[in-house]
């Protein structure tokens, strides 16, 4: 069973939009040291859609040669097609991944009906050697896969588990309560992180994760140890932040705000932007009020 915190990490790019091998081992390290469960790689942090197929399989090779190997490494390989999702699949475990994390399909949003999910991820799982986990990202796929079809997913047995972005509270619930207890669901925020573990969520892939593993993984220790108010007061603590590298600047936020704290963060591929110098110097003020720089 998968559980814990996970950080979802970014690809390290230079001005010219190449990646940078170097400064992602160093941050691996950094990452290493930390009481993280384990990495995904190539997820929407780590601009997959911006990726080609090379530089996943190259990722998933590196991040699982350089990460220790008590971390776990998830890869993210959900593609448009069957086919290819089924390809970065293999090579995911040719790489050594412990688990793929499949983002479902999207372009042709008025076919993807429930029926249609379904027998895709059936098929998905069918013709994986690693445990599927499902991904819900309606924010960039402008599609929400319903509880009804998760809880339907779930009885497959090498569908074990989901991480849900939706920020929907009611429907985790549902999924927790009509699920088997194998089936791990993780918060895909750390803005909601504390209620979804308090319905029975058993962990979280953050964003945030990427610069505050131990704060992050806190939340989860405290109310594992019964101590609801110090869990609160975490998870209370860790919202503005949060949403300075989420939804209001993404990818480009994390990315700066790993610059701001001595890994490497750097620029974005195109077509996405850094933070203009002004906004870089909001989110350091953030993170100063907060008391974390």
């Amino acid at each position: 069973m998968f559980r814990g915190i996970y950080a979802p990490i970014p690809t390290p790019f230079n001005r010219d939009g190449e990646i940078e091998w170097p400064p992602l081992r160093d941050n691996l390290k950094w990452w290493g040291q930390s009481s993280l469960q384990g990495l995904v790689v190539a997820g929407t942090n780590g601009e997959a859609v911006l990726l080609d197929w090379e530089e996943k399989v190259k990722l998933f090779s590196f991040v699982r040669e350089f990460a220790p190997t008590g971390k776990k490494v998830i890869a993210g390989t959900g593609c448009e097609s069957a086919k290819a999702t089924e390809r970065l699949n293999k090579a995911a475990a040719d790489c050594g991944a412990d688990a793929v994390l499949v983002l479902n399909p999207s372009y042709f949003k008025g076919s993807m009906n429930d029926d249609l999910l379904k027998n895709y991820y059936f098929h998905i799982a069918e013709n994986s050697s690693l445990p599927v986990i499902l991904y819900n990202m309606p924010r960039n796929t402008a599609l929400n896969m319903s509880s009804k079809l998760v809880c339907a997913l779930s009885e497959h047995p090498n569908i074990v588990g989901i991480k849900d972005s939706s920020g929907n509270i009611v429907q985790i619930g549902e999924i927790i309560d009509n699920t088997a207890e194998d089936f791990s669901l993780f918060a895909g925020s750390a803005n909601f992180l504390l209620p979804a573990l308090v319905l029975g969520a058993v962990g979280g892939t953050l964003a945030l994760a990427n610069i505050m593993p131990e704060e992050c993984a806190k939340i989860q220790k405290h109310f594992d140890e019964g101590d609801l108010n110090r869990a609160k007061e975490m998870q209370l603590s860790l919202l503005e932040i949060n949403d300075a590298v989420t939804t209001r600047w993404g990818v480009a936020g994390l990315k700066a705000a790993l610059d701001q704290i001595g890994l490497y963060g750097g620029p974005p591929r195109l077509p996405l932007l850094s933070l203009a110098a002004e906004e870089a110097e909001q989110l350091k003020e953030i993170m100063r009020r907060n008391r974390f720089l």
